[in-house]
This record gives structure tokens, sequence and C-alpha cells, in this order.
């Protein structure tokens, strides 16, 4: 019973966020129907429009009927749950969404990592889907309604540091064999994509001798995408590019707003796990800035050490790297869509398919 309870308790604090924005922070109680959030004043002004019927309707449940309506909604009051509690305040533990133009800042949910149903936040060694929270579980109760809301999703102490260090060093071994080279265009015209992007690359299937961990983490992407599959907007996924190891040399090189997909090459979920640990955005920079479409906000990510991040590929989610003056590692990898691959390839075969070739995704297995 105690359990059922714990879990119950975790699973309220997951549907606490600000009705207007989806910040998950230091929220407040609608002090009408007091079962409602929001981060501030201001915000519930703002959505007092939408949020008065349900707020009216509520209202009409509580316990005294007695209790008067205002015209305008009652004061937000300072929420006492512990998901409060638990959620860091801390930019740096947290996706900051700034709107261009106003001194407001917004969080976008999806994109802080805070909400992620896992006891991680008091053991980092302790990876998500290895805790509480299984792979499959991660993937309906977390990921899924996150992309869907929002295109944008975290995951945080993804594999956690053990393992995590050691693909790191699987990544620097890679390195320092010099096989990496210049990143690439997906359309190639001219020499200039030294100017666009600053990164150099290697492209991994996972077989290659000292990819044992890459391929270990390729294959936890692989099952968290294979319980998500069909549930994500209304794409069936079918299959992946290769592992992208990606690094930037530090020495104040970046990549260029961009979209991974613009013109329809099959990809549609870009996975990311970063690997750099003690990342201070203030002091070494390298922030991937998304700007979602339709919105004058942007979101920075970190590119914390064992942080796993998931976006639209497509014109949605257009973004850029913000130059880096530290050595940031990251392995890139994307997942297709059945219908628009099939359609690309018929009508095309571009460089980046020729790298990306559909692979099957990879049963999990443990790393040696």
């Amino acid at each position: 019973m105690e359990g059922k309870s714990s879990e119950s308790e975790t699973l309220e604090r997951e549907r606490q966020y600000c009705e207007l924005c989806g910040k998950m922070e230091n929220l407040m109680k609608c002090g009408g129907c007091r079962s409602s959030f929001y981060c501030s004043k201001e915000h519930q002004k703002r959505d007092w429009k939408k949020h008065k019927q349900v707020c009216k309707k509520a209202d009409k449940l509580q316990a005294d009927p007695a209790k008067p309506r205002a015209t305008e909604p009652d004061a937000v009051q300072s929420s006492t749950s512990e998901h409060s509690k638990q959620c860091s305040t801390s930019e740096s533990n947290s996706a900051a969404v700034t709107s261009a133009g106003e001194s407001e800042r917004d969080f976008i949910k999806s994109a802080t990592g805070s909400d992620t149903p896992s006891d991680a936040k008091s053991d980092t060694s302790k990876p998500n889907g290895q805790t509480r929270s299984s792979p499959q579980k991660l993937a309906l109760d977390y990921i899924v309604p996150c992309m869907n809301k929002h295109g944008i999703c975290v995951v945080d102490n993804f594999l956690g540091d053990e393992i995590g260090s050691s693909i790191l060093e699987d990544v620097r071994g890679l390195y320092l064999t010099g096989g990496f080279t210049d990143g690439q265009l997906v359309s190639q015209r001219s020499d200039s994509s030294k100017d666009i992007r600053g990164d150099k690359i290697t492209w991994v299937e996972g077989k290659e001798p000292g990819c044992e961990r890459i391929a270990f983490l390729m294959s936890r992407m692989d099952d968290l995408i294979r319980h998500c599959n069909g549930k994500l907007d209304n794409y069936k996924i079918n299959g992946r590019t290769k592992a992208m190891v990606a690094c930037y040399p530090g020495n104040g090189t970046g990549y260029v707003r961009h979209v991974d997909n613009p013109n329809g090459d099959g990809r549609c979920v870009t996975c990311i796990y970063y690997l750099n640990k003690d990342w201070d955005a203030k002091e070494h920079g390298g922030l991937l800035r998304i700007f979602p479409e339709g919105t004058a906000q942007f979101a920075d990510i970190e590119p914390k050490f064992d942080r796993l991040l998931f976006f639209w590929s497509d014109r949605r989610n257009p973004h850029e790297v913000q130059l880096a003056y530290v050595t940031r590692y990251a392995i890139t990898v994307w997942y297709f869509d059945a219908d628009e691959r099939a359609r690309a390839k018929e009508k095309y075969l571009t460089s980046a398919g020729e790298k990306g070739v559909k692979v099957e995704l990879n049963r999990p297995s443990e790393p040696s």
C-alpha cells in the first residue's frame, strides 16, 4: 500500500505545471479551484479567460458550496507540494526559454528534465531507466507526452555515471585516432561548410573495435524509441541512422542556425546524448539553442554529461550550437519515419541518406 501511495504522489507531482507556460518550478495553486497551478499572478490573469470555465465548474465540487465566486481569478496560493520542493530553480538545471523582446522568462516543460519520472535527483549516479522507472514507463509517461506537446524533451542521468564515463572513454579514444573529419552539410555546394559548422565528426555503426559502449548507448536509445513508436505524432518509425559522434574542439566553434531535415528526407526524431562533465555554459558556451516554430521563444539546452535530448527533426525546430570554448562531445542518432523515408528514396539519394543508411533497431544489451 505504501508503494502505491508513493507512486500515486509521484504521478500527481508530474501533473503540476503552470497552465499558461508549462513551468514546473515555484508553482502556486489557484485559490478558486485549488487544482490548477501557475508560476505567477500575471500568468494566472492571462489564462483566466480560458481557465474560468474550468475553475467555476471545479469550484462547485468543493466541500464548501457557499464559497463565493469572484469575477476575476482568486490570488494564486503557494503550492506546498513536494514537487515544488524537489524541482531545482537554478538555471543550470533547467532549459531557459526566453521570449524575444520580453523581460519575462518562461520554461518549456519538456526541456527541463526536472519532471522526469525517476528518483535520480537524489542520486545522480543512478540512471532514470534503472531506478523507479522502466524504459517503457519513461517512454510512455514522459517522453511521448512531452514530445507531442512541445516537440522537445530532455532526460537527465540517462545511463548513470559509470556507463556514461565508459562511453566518454570510447569517444575520446575514437577522437585520438584522428579518424574524425570536418562536419559536412547535407547539401554541399561549396567550401563554406567550415563557416557554418565547426565540428569534427565520425560515423559509428556500433560493431567497430572500441565502440562497444557506444553500441550499448544506441541500443538504449532504440529501446526507448521502440516503446514510443506509434505514439510520437503520426510517425511510424522503422529505423535510424548510424551514430554521428561529434566533437567541437573548443576553439570558439559552433554550428549556425539550421534545420536537420528541411526537405523531407525521412528523419523525424533527432536524439542527442551529451558527454560533457562539469559543463558551465556561462564559461564554456556551447549551448544548443532551439527556436520552436510558431513562437518567439527559444530553448537553451546545456550539453551536460549523461543528458539525452529528443526533438522533431523537421522545420518545427530550427536550432544552433553556440560557440564552444572547451572540447564538447555529443552522439547524435536520427530516427526515420517509414512513409517519408520511402518517398524520399523515390525522389533522390542525398549524401546524408548515404551516410544514414537505415539499420534495424537493436535489442538492448549489457555493455561488456
